[in-house]
């Protein structure tokens, strides 16, 4: 029973997360306005710790991640791994940061994750693959964070500039 309840919080971590970061930036209160305490942690957690989770994934579970993703194992997995490591390291220190930051921290994980999900569509489309590691939550965490981060990001400059 524990198995299976691990098991169901790691396949849904990014989903847990991302509902972590709206319950903790509704709560917080450090001075920062709204768009930016909501950018700060959907950086740290659905950005931030689900890149850190993807790299060890990638790079010292590749079967697993594969599988889930419904590909065979491949010596790509390190690299992506690795990127998936520059992302979640660059949001999580974003966290801590000014905006100027965060932006930059957006532009790159925003990039890799909408380019992931092209990848996702490119392999539903082509190869018919709707394993749940491609066409399920991964895939829609890959739209959902890059989307509305930009979005935060758009609307904290105009509230900063407007200051």
């Amino acid at each position: 029973m524990v198995r299976e309840a691990l098991g169901f919080l790691l396949r849904n971590l990014p989903a847990f997360l991302f509902a972590a970061a709206l319950l903790l930036a509704a709560l917080s209160r450090n001075g920062k306005s709204v768009p930016e305490r909501f950018l700060t942690w959907i950086l740290l957690l659905p950005i931030g710790v689900t890149g850190l989770w993807a790299a060890i994934s990638h790079v010292f579970f590749p079967a697993i991640a594969a599988a889930h993703i419904g590909w065979q194992v491949s010596p790509f997995q390190f690299e992506v791994g690795m990127a998936d490591l520059a992302i979640g390291v660059t949001a999580c220190v974003a966290f801590w940061r000014d905006l100027s930051f965060k932006t930059g921290a957006v532009y790159a994980a925003s990039i890799f994750l909408l380019g992931d999900a092209v990848g996702h569509i490119r392999e539903m489309a082509e190869a018919g693959n709707f394993a749940p590691g491609n066409a399920g939550l991964p895939f829609y965490m890959d739209v959902i964070c890059p989307v509305l981060a930009i979005a935060l990001v758009a609307i904290a400059k105009r509230q900063q500039t407007g200051a």
